[in-house]
């Protein structure tokens, strides 16, 4: 799969090595990381792409991860996850996080909309995310990323954008 370009992003489809160097926070000779990239959540979604791609097989693109790049520099700053594949109703699930040094500039706003953009080209109907409750810059990118508020329970505050 290519890589996804935005006016300022590369969303770089991970390969297996690339999301084993990621889950274990160890570049790689060829790496280009920021500083505090990645982070833990970075990690944990580099964990569950290969958990995904190995219960499937193989490869799980278009709905596995993604490595945020700035175009300018190549510099990985972030990644962006699907939670699977869609359900049989065309939903699905994001996730996506930063390195603290990236945050702030509107990176992550412009990663999900890179994914809104493309999704229902892929035959999702519905992107769906969720946040932490005193997570209000997670919040600000769904709403700017054109995702809804659509309810919240005790832990989380969940969003959807339909894309048919």
């Amino acid at each position: 799969m290519n890589d996804l370009l935005t006016e300022r992003l590369i969303l770089h489809p991970l390969t297996a090595a690339e999301a084993e160097r990621v889950a274990a926070g160890v570049a790689g000779p060829g790496d280009n990381w920021a500083p505090d990239y990645p982070a833990e959540g970075e990690r944990v979604g580099a964990g569950m792409f290969l958990k995904g791609r190995a219960a499937a097989g193989g490869d799980v693109h278009p709905f596995g991860g993604y490595e945020i790049r700035l175009r300018a520099d190549g510099r990985a700053i972030g990644g962006l996850g699907f939670h699977g594949a869609p359900d049989a109703d065309g939903a699905v699930a994001i996730g996506y996080g930063l390195a603290e040094s990236a945050r702030g500039r509107g990176y992550a706003t412009e990663a999900v909309r890179g994914i809104v953009a493309v999704a229902a080209d892929w035959g999702v109907t519905r992107l769906l995310g969720d946040t932490d409750h005193d997570n209000l810059p997670s919040q600000r990118v769904m709403l700017a990323a054109g995702l809804e508020l659509t309810h919240e329970d005790a832990e989380l505050k969940y969003y959807a954008i339909s894309l048919a």
